[in-house]
C-alpha cells in the first residue's frame, strides 16, 4: 500500500526498498474475548488511521481479522483506547464494544497497573557526558517542532517559525492532522515573529538500567504521562538518543528499526475484574549487542544519506525542489471527502483519547 508522503526520511525509503515485509506487516493476537481484544504490533505499523493516510494500521488489520471470521458488526468492533508510535512495537489493547471502551476510556489509570517498555539506547559521548544513575525520573516538560516531534526545549529555544492560521494542517503533510485542524506544532507555539514561544507540556517518565554496555545501554522504562515521543525525548535529552532514532540523530542502527518495544501490559478487567498481564519480551539480540559493545557501527541510512548531499549537493537540488513541488500540488488536489475515504475516520470521543495519559496517573 503506497503511503503519500511531501518528505520520506532516509530511513523510511530504506526500509521501503530492503524491508521484506513493508507494508505487510501483521498482528498477533495474544487475547480475545467478547470485550477487549489485546495485540502485539511489528514496528513500522500505525496504530490508529489519521486522516490522509493510506498507511496500514494495527486497526484496519484487526477489523479484517473480525470480518474474516464473521464477528465484525456496528456493536462488536475495534473501538481506541491509546496507542503505539509507529515505530515502537509491543502490547496494546483495542476495547470490541463502544461499552467497553467508554469504561476503559473512564477508569484507565485505575485500570491500567503497570506498562513497561524496553530501550537500546547510545550512551553520551564526549568528556562532559554525565552518566545517568541506575534507576530514576525524567521530569522535563516537552515542545513540538514544525514536524511534530516531541523535544525538551532548553531554557532560550525559540520556534524558528510560527505556522500562520492559513496553513493549519493542510491535506497531504502527513502530520497526522485533518484540514483546518491545528497540529501539535501549531498548539504549542503562541505568538509569531520574533515573539513565538514553545508552550510546554509536563512529562515525566521513570527509568531503570536493565544492562549497561560499554557503548550502549538497554533501558526499562515507565511513564507517568504519555506524550508524544516522550521516551524519545527523555532520554535523548540526557544524551542517550535511542538505536535506529533518525529523529534524535543517533549514529547507530543495529537492529534496522527504533530500538524502542512495549513489553509489559497489566490491568485489571474492566468487566470481570480479573487481573491480567501480557508480556512480550524485546528481541534477545538487543541485550546481547548492548554487552557485547559496538566500537566500529556501520553508518546509519540517514548519515550516509546526509554525508552524500554535503559531498554533492547540486545533484540532490533537483530531489529536493521534485519533493516540494510534489508537496504543493497534493496539498492543493486532495479533498475532505478523499481523506475521509482512505482510512477509517477514528469519532471525535476516539481522537481526544489518544492524549489520554496526559492528565497522569492519579496516585
Amino acid at each position: 500500500m503506497k503511503e503519500n508522503f511531501h518528505h520520506v526520511k532516509a530511513s523510511t525509503q530504506f526500509k521501503r526498498e530492503h524491508k521484506s515485509d513493508y507494508g505487510k506487516e501483521r498482528i498477533q493476537i495474544l487475547y480475545e474475548d467478547k470485550d477487549i481484544v489485546v495485540i502485539n504490533k511489528p514496528t513500522g505499523l500505525l496504530s490508529v488511521p489519521y486522516p490522509g493516510s493510506k498507511s496500514r494500521t494495527a486497526y484496519e488489520l484487526l477489523e479484517k481479522i473480525m470480518r474474516s471470521k464473521g464477528e465484525l458488526s456496528r456493536f462488536h468492533k475495534p473501538c481506541v483506547v491509546h496507542r503505539l508510535d509507529r515505530d515502537t512495537s509491543g502490547v496494546m489493547m483495542f476495547a470490541l464494544t463502544e461499552e467497553a471502551q467508554a469504561k476503559i476510556m473512564a477508569s484507565w489509570h485505575q485500570m491500567v497497573t503497570e506498562r513497561l517498555y524496553r530501550a537500546v539506547a547510545e550512551n553520551p559521548q564526549g568528556k562532559h557526558a554525565v552518566p545517568l544513575p541506575d534507576s530514576g525520573l525524567i521530569d522535563a516538560p516537552l515542545a513540538f517542532n514544525a514536524h511534530n516531534v516531541g523535544f525538551v526545549p532548553q531554557a532560550d529555544a525559540k520556534p524558528k517559525t510560527a505556522l500562520p492560521r492559513s496553513s493549519h494542517s493542510r491535506a497531504g503533510m502527513g502530520n497526522g492532522t485533518s484540514k483546518g485542524e491545528r497540529s501539535l506544532y501549531e498548539r504549542h507555539v503562541s505568538g509569531s515573529g520574533d515573539h513565538a514561544q514553545f508552550k510546554t507540556v509536563p512529562a515525566r517518565t521513570h527509568f531503570t538500567v536493565v544492562q549497561r554496555g560499554q557503548t550502549h545501554t538497554l533501558f526499562e522504562l515507565s511513564l507517568d504521562t504519555g506524550k508524544k515521543n516522550q521516551i524519545r525525548a527523555h532520554l535523548a535529552s540526557k544524551g542517550y538518543p535511542l538505536a535506529g532514532d533518525e529523529n534524535f540523530r543517533a549514529h547507530t542502527d543495529p537492529f534496522g528499526r527504533l530500538a524502542l518495544h512495549a513489553r509489559t501490559l497489566e490491568f485489571t478487567h474492566p468487566f470481570t475484574g480479573k487481573k491480567m498481564q501480557f508480556e512480550v519480551p524485546e528481541p534477545e539480540e538487543w541485550e546481547a549487542y548492548v554487552i557485547r559493545g559496538d566500537k566500529n557501527p556501520t553508518l546509519p541510512v540517514w548519515q550516509q544519506a546526509y554525508k552524500a548531499q554535503l559531498s554533492a549537493p547540486h545533484a540532490y537540488a533537483p530531489q529536493a525542489a521534485a519533493q516540494r513541488q510534489h508537496a504543493k500540488t497534493a496539498a492543493h488536489a486532495h479533498t475532505a471527502h478523499e481523506l475521509q475515504s482512505r482510512s477509517p475516520r477514528l469519532r471525535r470521543r476516539e481522537e481526544a483519547h489518544l492524549d489520554f495519559i496526559e492528565r497522569g496517573k492519579r496516585r
